[in-house]
């Protein structure tokens, strides 16, 4: 009876099995498939809601890049989300779950927005430098914090940064009500505009950020390729066992890439409040910080691919705005397609990696197989 009932158990009707390594060739065949799967969901999608989905797709495309000032907004989107999905990918490489993005851009955020409120004094270019680190201080520290409970006491990331989150949303709130409070504001609880000493360089009219940015897919992609330090990462995140007996030193690789993880969100953060939001506030991360798991899951971590999966996301985000707008439909539908978009990209990646095994009743009530 228990033989039957352990074997009930190692043979379950349906399972999920890691398919083997696919070609190049396939994957991109894939990936084509899914893209273009998304639009015709996305579309039958449309048409239930009354929307005609050639015109809204055009909307959409056209709202992203309709005018110079269209082109900017979407690269302005397209900042924080590639920035902090480099910093994510750093973590993941090592396989620590760092699912605390979002508070480690506000941190970035905090700290920088110090130096802007009290310090808006200094020569321009000081006071970005230091407003700089004071954000790869903030972002870095932030994620140092659950990087060394886990190496001490072997707690779960996952958790423990996804929590932070909310701690560093409140201190926020905290920092508007209280001590940073505009005492300008008549009583509303904001914190005071940046000067424009305190506002981050314009480079083709749109913030220096997007520069920043693309020298980050340049520097994360070197470091993880050609350094020591990114060889280590890889190894650790192979097997912590392995690093060991190679002599690595496995509890200060995992602070020391948590800290840049979380820097480079970070630097997310700093450069929302100087050079697009220009103050801080609540809505300084905007769930950019959980987008840019997804975004660095789908690129396979990858720098170069996380840059063009930003950019299609941005461009969605920004064109969906400009449709709803345009068909008067509520934003719920934006939200909607954009998440059935997202959702069916998503299975095709998981598909692409695993498939469902169903177990098959031979004839003559012989054992089962797969």
């Amino acid at each position: 009876m228990s033989n039957r009932v352990e074997k009930k158990i190692k043979e379950p009707f349906i399972r999920i099995e890691k398919r083997a390594d696919l070609s190049s060739k396939v994957k991109w065949l894939l990936y084509t498939s899914a893209f273009f799967t998304a639009i015709v969901v996305g579309g039958i999608f449309l048409l239930a809601v009354g929307v005609n989905p050639l015109k809204a797709y055009g909307k959409i495309v056209e709202g992203a890049f309709r005018s110079k000032m269209a082109v900017e907004a979407t690269i302005k989107l397209a900042v924080p989300l590639l920035i902090s999905s480099l910093g994510i990918t750093l973590a993941f490489k090592m396989k620590f779950w760092n699912i605390g993005a979002e508070g480690q851009i506000i941190m970035g955020g905090i700290f920088s927005t110090y130096f802007a409120l009290f310090h808006a004094d200094w020569p321009h270019f000081v006071l970005m430098t230091v407003m700089l680190l004071a954000g790869i201080l903030g972002g870095g520290l932030w994620a140092v914090i659950p990087a060394w409970f886990k190496t001490k006491y072997g707690t779960n990331e996952t958790l423990f940064t996804l929590m932070l989150n909310y701690i560093a949303l409140y201190l926020i709130k905290y920092l508007t009500e209280g001590p940073w409070k505009d005492p300008e504001a008549s009583g509303f609880p904001k914190i005071a505009s940046f000067e424009a000493n305190a506002r981050l360089d314009k480079i083709f009219n749109v913030h220096a950020g997007w520069l920043i940015g693309l020298l980050l897919v340049l520097a994360v992609y070197a470091y993880l390729k050609y350094t020591k330090q990114g060889f280590e990462i890889s190894i650790v995140g192979e097997s912590q066992n392995t690093a060991r007996y190679a002599g690595m030193n496995v509890k200060g690789i995992v602070v020391r890439t948590l800290f840049l993880s979380g820097a480079i969100c970070g630097i997310a953060g700093m450069c929302q409040v100087s050079g697009a939001a220009f103050t801080l506030s609540e809505g300084v991360a905007g769930g950019v910080g959980f987008t840019a798991i997804i975004v660095a899951w789908l690129a396979r971590l990858n720098p170069f691919i996380i840059l063009v999966i930003t950019a299609g996301f941005s461009i969605l985000e920004k064109g969906c705005s400009v449709m709803q707008s345009t068909f008067g439909i509520s934003t719920a539908v934006s939200s909607i397609l954009q998440g059935i978009i997202l959702f069916v990209i998503l299975a095709f990646d998981f598909f692409s990696s695993y498939k469902l095994v169903i177990k098959k009743q031979k004839k003559g009530g012989a054992k089962n197989d797969y």
